[in-house]
């Protein structure tokens, strides 16, 4: 004999369902993924992790140099003993170095894209011209040890002058900064060589070793003005 359920009293609120491992695809809450579980369309829309920390980085820099920039400019105008100095000469040869630099990174950002587009006789030349930008880097930092090594022999140490001090203070700096990128060209070099180069990475890198180059030509003008 079939049993019948009376119905629900008025005013008695139904317990809504609670989501489970059906057809939603969201495992009770716990995996939030797409009902087809298709992941794809999410991802496609997320910034790859390394290019948003470069471009923190970025920001973190501009705002160290914003502040280094005024620093100058009140110490310059707040003093009698500003005693401007002449740039080393090897300066020059060095912001042309790292300007070069920019270009041959550039020529091998294209030609590892089409190394992992398929093109298989791109992957020595990619190689090759990455190993040209670091070459540069390295070249442009022995050339800013060059040109402390001018100074000394004029006499002009850290502690010489102001103008001296914020020279030794902006290039070291910058020199710095420059070491993190050659260390991240030799990264990029040794994955591409390993294979598991990602795209994120070099275009990650090349964005920072570009504003390096556009940093220094900020640098130099500056220096060339005010020092």
């Amino acid at each position: 004999m079939a049993t019948t359920l009376p119905p629900p009293k008025a005013g008695e609120l139904e317990q809504p369902e609670r989501p489970g491992n059906g057809s939603t695809g969201n495992g009770g809450w716990q995996n939030l993924v797409p009902a087809d579980g298709n992941l794809r369309t999410i991802e496609e829309y997320s910034p790859p992790p390394s290019s948003s920390a470069i471009w923190v980085g970025i920001a973190a820099i501009c705002m160290s140099f914003a502040a280094f920039t005024s620093a100058l400019i009140v110490r310059q105008g707040a003093s009698n003993d500003w005693r401007h100095i002449t740039l080393p000469s090897i300066l020059f040869l060095s912001t042309m170095l790292l300007v070069a630099s920019s270009v041959t990174l550039e020529v091998a950002r294209r030609r590892v894209a089409a190394h992992m587009g398929g093109l298989t006789s791109q992957a020595v030349s990619s190689k090759l011209w990455l190993y040209m930008t670091l070459g540069l880097g390295l070249l442009f930092v022995a050339g800013q040890y060059m040109a402390w090594l001018q100074l000394r022999s004029e006499g002009l140490y850290l502690a010489t002058n102001p103008n001296s001090s914020f020279f030794y203070v902006f290039t070291a700096l910058h020199a710095l900064h420059v070491m993190g990128g050659l260390a991240g060209l030799g990264r990029v070099i040794r994955k591409l060589g390993l294979g598991t180069l990602r795209r994120s990475t070099l275009d990650a890198t090349s964005i920072y070793w570009h504003f390096m180059g556009a940093l220094w030509i900020y640098l130099f003008l500056l220096l060339w003005m005010r020092i």
